[in-house]
């Protein structure tokens, strides 16, 4: 039996613009059925759904919505969307990416997983020629490592994601030249301490990104990009290495300074362009993150291998992004030698730690592909069941953007849960709770936006370790949790609780007052589970 779908028409839609939403149903409902549209666990609206066809919800007020479709009283399918203001576009990413560039290709790979995982930004992974020489092989080319791409193609994937609200970002590395340009580029390179060029193997060597006369040469490439090819913005990727090094005039260069200096020139130049730059292994976000481009972005490595590495890199990235989204790129090897399912619950905590913490990941792209290697032709493609269930989360982590992603949460925990504050805590009979991320315990996050609170539970009792890129066994039975909270005022507040194994929507909890707290039992708690906490 084939389960009916839902799927948005847009990754994102601006305010002005009608909501569509596609349904399928190869069964048919057989019995009359409607959209349901929801913020936060509150129905707005609801609209009647065809059997097969789309459903036009009319513009929505900015906001992120739950779509469920109804037959009877049940939730057959369920969906997701956001709807910004144009000013706040740049505040959301969301972010996929695709390598494909044959002469003919079908642009109906990409744009589906953009619709489906409601993705707003495309990395163009090596579109480019070479990589100080962006458009320097016509119209058809191999790329450095003898990939085949059509500029058409490219140009093609791009007017495709912005029809179905994608932004298009070409790659570009910030200081790299291969052995065709080195020539013209070594009076430029950065040179370790035996005076050789640092070099990515025998492949590219590096060059000072911040030198004047690279500046102006990778500006006037990239304006040429945006001219030829239509990218709205670009990747900016660097390899984490060198920190400092000289130059062959032996001026020493600090690569922190150097590479906001590149950001800014390259702002200069293409002042309406998206730029995200990759930070690879948090080197350097501190100085980055205030520069004038448009995320946060990183790439983690060694030793950033636990979940609580990743709560970490997210913590001091939101410390210092400001209103910028945080991206994070962890590449889960895992699928290329552990069983699917071990891969996928690997994944789901991975997606759980960044989400609850405030970030999106960059994991999906095109045709259904999961990254499992920096270099990204090197891909896994993902059976049906991950990718139902990588729908189902980012489904969850739209619908709930505004109590995950605003810039605004604050980390109460230790504020709020432990016996000497006493406010409020989630036991279970078969696991401890823990405030860190702890194998064979529940992870317990409090986290507060203006005066609601927010409970995240991250099932960890079956784990023996918290790699977060190491297979992992189905999450622990616990038994009933129990939620107590102190009691303010008049009475119990309003409690709701979502889990994107589940539901995926807010359904309220009826707290049972006890003096001075109020208890609930909660639902059983899978891998993830968010609490709503209102009116205290």
């Amino acid at each position: 039996m084939t389960a009916p779908q839902l799927i948005p028409t847009r990754g994102i839609y601006l305010t002005d613009e009608p909501v569509v939403i596609e349904v399928s149903d190869p069964e048919g409902h057989g019995i009359p059925a409607v959209l349901e549209v929801s913020d936060l666990g509150t129905l707005l609206r609801t609209v009647v759904a065809p059997s097969s066809g789309s459903a036009d919800l009319g513009p929505l007020p900015r906001g992120s919505y739950g779509i469920s479709l109804v037959c009877n009283g049940i939730q057959r399918a369920r969906s997701a969307v956001q709807v910004v203001a144009p000013e706040d576009r740049s505040a959301v990413q969301r972010y996929g990416f695709v390598v494909d560039y044959h002469p003919d290709r079908d642009p109906g790979a990409l744009t589906d997983i953009v619709r489906r995982l409601h993705l707003t930004d495309v990395q163009f992974y090596d579109w480019a020629y070479r990589h100080a020489d962006l458009l320097g092989g016509g119209e058809s080319y191999a790329d450095p490592l003898g990939n085949v791409v059509a500029l058409d193609t490219v140009r093609e994937l791009v007017r495709a994601c912005r029809t179905v609200g994608a932004r298009a970002l070409g790659y570009a590395a910030v200081y790299a030249v291969g052995q065709q340009e080195w020539p013209r580029w070594r009076s430029h390179a950065l040179l370790d301490a035996e005076g050789n060029p640092y070099a990515l193997g025998d492949f590219l060597r590096v060059v000072d990104p911040g030198d004047p006369a690279w500046t102006t040469h990778f500006g006037d490439d990239l304006s040429a990009a945006v001219r030829a090819v239509g990218f709205d913005g670009f990747h900016l990727d660097q390899y984490g290495w060198p920190k400092v090094a000289v130059t062959p005039q032996g001026e020493r260069v600090d690569l922190a300074e150097r590479f906001v200096t590149f950001i800014e020139a390259v702002r200069h130049r293409l002042p309406h362009a998206r730029l995200v730059f990759n930070n690879v292994n948090d080197f350097p976000t501190w100085a980055t993150a205030r520069a004038d481009q448009d995320a946060v972005y990183i790439e983690v490595w060694e030793p950033h291998t636990t979940l609580a590495d990743l709560a970490d890199v997210v913590t001091r990235a939101r410390s210092v992004a400001g209103s910028k989204p945080v991206v994070v790129a962890a590449y889960q090897h895992c699928y290329a030698d552990a069983p699917r399912a071990a891969a996928d619950q690997a994944t789901a905590l991975t997606m759980a730690t960044l989400f609850s913490h405030g970030a999106t990941h960059l994991l999906a792209g095109d045709g259904g592909r999961l990254l499992i290697d920096p270099y990204y032709a090197r891909n896994h493609l993902a059976e049906p069941a991950t990718l139902d269930r990588l729908a189902r989360w980012y489904d969850f982590l739209v619908e709930h953007h505004d109590v995950l992603l605003d810039p605004d949460i604050v980390d109460v925990t230790g504020s709020y849960a432990g016996l000497y504050n006493d406010d409020l805590d989630v036991t279970y009979p078969g696991a401890p709770t823990s405030g860190t991320a702890r194998p064979g315990a529940v992870w317990r996050r409090i986290t507060r936006r203006g005066d609601w609170l927010v409970v995240h539970l991250i099932n960890l009792s079956a784990t023996t370790d918290d790699g977060w890129d190491h297979p992992q066994p189905p999450p622990g039975d616990l038994g009933t949790g129990v939620l107590r909270l102190r009691l303010v005022g008049g009475g119990a507040p309003s409690v709701f609780v979502a889990d994107p194994d589940g539901l995926g929507h807010l359904e309220p909890v009826t707290m049972a007052d006890g003096g001075t707290h109020a208890t609930t039992d909660l639902p059983p708690l899978q891998t993830w589970q968010l609490i709503l906490i209102r009116g205290r």
